[in-house]
């Protein structure tokens, strides 16, 4: 009896001595969003809640976003930015606050959750056909500007046709830019080529 006790007590303290561990030597500490703060230890960040425990532990594919003179990832709408690489092309995607994906990186961009709505650039993959000299498929690619939910649902088509786009790293070195943003629940703004802005309502 004494042994099963002393085993559960072990179960017990060892979570606890792990936690401590893990909030010492931290390099940054980010003010609480949605929560939550995001804290920086070896170039990888985590999230702890209000009571200072970890509720995501430290990893590399948190998105930062600027604030004044910091950086760091933050939640909203209980979800946060991640990111992933393939073929050196940048894909973009939300976890929600148990570190779970929600959407998987699939966005060749996205902000960050404001009031329950994202802008992301979805990509389009069309068909073309087939080459036969080279026994590859053809592929045109393209990608739409779209507000979406928490759950990746589209709320608002926000580009009035795909932007074509050559999905290779030696030409897509960093991602297209976003030209929308909410200024209010219903304004948004959109930069045009001349770096001007126009106002709709949605």
């Amino acid at each position: 009896m004494k042994k099963l006790i002393f085993f559960l007590a072990t179960l017990l303290v060892i979570p606890l001595s792990i936690t401590a561990q893990n909030l010492e030597e931290i390099d940054f500490i980010s003010p609480f969003n949605n929560g939550l703060s995001a804290i920086q230890k070896d170039g990888k960040w985590a999230f702890i809640n209000t009571e200072g425990e970890m509720i995501i532990d430290y990893r590399s594919d948190l998105v930062v976003t600027s604030f004044g003179e910091n950086d760091y990832p933050i939640f909203n709408s209980d979800r946060c930015l991640i990111v992933n690489k393939e073929d050196d092309i940048s894909y973009y995607g939300y976890i929600d606050k148990t570190g779970k994906t929600i959407l998987k990186p699939q966005y060749l961009n996205a902000t960050n959750f404001e009031n329950g709505l994202a802008i992301i650039l979805k990509l389009h993959k069309n068909r073309l056909g087939q080459n036969d000299v080279l026994d590859k498929s053809m592929i045109d690619y393209s990608y739409s500007e779209l507000a979406i939910n928490t759950n990746g649902d589209t709320i608002h088509y926000l580009s009035e046709k795909p932007t074509h786009i050559t999905l290779s790293k030696d030409y897509a070195k960093s991602p297209p830019k976003i030209k929308t943003k909410f200024i209010s629940e219903e304004l948004i703004a959109t930069k045009n080529k001349n770096n001007k802005w126009s106002i709709k309502k949605i």
